[in-house]
């Protein structure tokens, strides 16, 4: 029998790119998102890589919007954010979900900083509001989007998942709370089976260049940054950073290509569905591998044949200098392995901003267009 699964923030970016996997591996799929760092082209997208026949088994909840695809399948979306419990319990009401794959929050560090009370409602709240409704409704089978932020800055690399966490920001605690909520749920109630998954820096793109990252407003992350440069929409990349004590100054991070985290969340949800004895526990998302700022922009310089300006600029306060994942777990738990490096996370990077200058948008006026394609 098809499991029905419900992504929560299914429409950006590591969203899209998961619900083309599980389509393709047989799931019905409903995503509900309120858009706020999404949009619904994503989700259309989506539709046209799988086709209208597995299109038929995705549906998308948008709150107060009627969605009319080109398959003519009426999405009755009354329901879009999972801090309202009342859109919760009319979806949870009128469909039966066998799991749920949990991204919807907020994400940026340095604005976690500057808002924080923004990250508590959208991340803490949302989520103790959907577990509610779960537990209500009987649905106890939870991937959730956690973050190599709640290692904070580790003593020792790479990270270990049973390292003490000690996460430096608000976006970063509020994952590391969601974590301990999700062990007293299943602390309470050992029916939950519930896997958690520390990733660390997604980059990249669908390889047919339909779906990749197109975040609102200026870019918080680095590889939207630079391709947003090598297209013309922005003068120069914003290094923060460059007196780390690393080979080049600059931060080192594992860098994961979004088409091997999708795949990671989609195992993870089949091991829910094929072990009983699974508890609760915890498993990094990774390459294993760190990879410092400035060696990316040299790598996407290559792949994209663009000269990437650089300004150097201080650290920004929540940062950490070098932070990798051990990949040992997710080898011997879920039998997954990132199969892509840097140069095929550039290589896709680019094609998605070359065909997408704009991201999902058209570009507002022809003056205004890229001048870097």
């Amino acid at each position: 029998m098809t499991k029905s699964i419900l992504v929560t923030g299914g429409a950006g970016f590591i969203g899209t790119h998961t619900v083309v996997q599980l389509l393709i591996q047989g799931f019905k799929v409903t995503i509900i998102d309120n858009l706020d760092n999404s949009v619904e082209e994503a989700v259309h997208r989506v539709r046209d890589l799988v086709g209208p026949q597995l299109s038929l088994n995705l549906q998308f909840h948008l709150r107060f919007l009627l969605v009319s695809d080109v398959y003519d399948l009426n999405s009755y979306c009354t329901c879009g954010d999972i801090r309202n419990k009342e859109d919760l319990e009319k979806l949870f009401s009128q469909s039966k979900f066998d799991a749920v794959i949990h991204f919807a929050g907020l994400k940026a560090v340095g604005e976690s900083m500057s808002h924080p009370f923004r990250y508590f409602d959208n991340n803490l709240i949302g989520s103790i509001t959907l577990y509610q409704v779960m537990a209500k409704y009987n649905c106890k089978k939870l991937v959730f989007s956690s973050s190599s932020t709640v290692y904070g800055q580790p003593k020792i690399i790479p990270c270990v998942e049973d390292f003490e966490l000690k996460a430096m920001n608000p976006y970063g605690r509020t994952k590391l709370f969601l974590e301990e909520i999700a062990r007293d749920i299943h602390a309470a109630d050992p029916d939950w089976k519930i896997i958690l998954l520390r990733y660390f820096n997604p980059v990249g793109a669908h390889e047919s260049g339909k779906l990749g990252e197109d975040p609102l407003g200026i870019p918080n992350n680095l590889m939207p940054y630079i391709q947003q440069v090598a297209v013309g929409r922005l003068p120069e990349l914003n290094v923060y950073g460059h007196d780390y004590p690393t080979k080049d100054g600059s931060a080192v991070r594992d860098y994961i290509h979004v088409m091997d985290l999708a795949d990671g969340h989609v195992t993870a949800l089949q091991k829910l569905f094929t072990k009983q004895d699974i508890g609760c526990f915890a498993c990094n998302l990774g390459t294993g591998r760190g990879t410092s700022v400035l060696e990316m922009v040299t790598a996407f310089e290559k792949a994209s044949g663009k000269k990437i300006p650089v300004k150097l600029c201080p650290r920004r306060p929540g940062d950490a200098t070098e932070v990798y994942a051990s990949t040992d777990k997710a080898a011997r738990e879920l039998n997954w392995k990132a199969k892509y490096g840097i140069d095929e996370m550039c290589r896709d990077q680019w094609n998605w901003a070359r065909q997408n200058p704009w991201g999902y948008k058209k570009p507002p006026t022809k003056s205004d267009s890229p001048k870097g394609i």
